[in-house]
């Protein structure tokens, strides 16, 4: 079973189902990534060096969780609240990205971090455009 499976037997027939789908898919991969990222700065020799890193994908991490959720919530939903969300989660994304970006050549996971904040970023631009 997918998102766009569960998308397309809901009762109120929401249009754009794989704009929706792509960017519920993309805020749980972002959540995972920062995630991932933020425990393995962790793990790294100078951790001091990581620290805005770390507080900037699990703020991300946490924005995406949330923005994944109003996403795939199809029911009634306030249109100015999924907005605001939805740009809230591009500021967050592009944030740690820019911020995973600067370490991307020393640690492999911000550059794998960057990459899925670019994709959360773009993905929620693009329901941005339909919503």
């Amino acid at each position: 079973m997918s998102v766009n499976d569960f998308l397309q037997t809901h009762p109120l027939k929401p249009s754009n189902i794989n704009v929706i789908a792509s960017c519920i898919k993309a805020c749980y991969a972002c959540l995972e990534a920062c995630t991932l990222c933020a425990d393995a700065c962790l793990a790294e020799e100078d951790v001091a060096h990581v620290r805005r890193c770390i507080r900037t994908c699990l703020d991300c991490a946490a924005i995406c969780e949330v923005t994944g959720q109003v996403v795939a919530r199809q029911t009634e939903p306030s249109q100015n609240m999924l907005r605001k969300q939805l740009e809230a989660c591009v500021v967050a994304c592009n944030t740690c990205a820019v911020e995973c970006e600067k370490h991307a050549k020393m640690h492999e996971h911000c550059q794998l971090c960057a990459q899925s904040c670019r994709a959360c970023e773009k993905a929620c631009q693009e329901l941005l455009a339909v919503a």
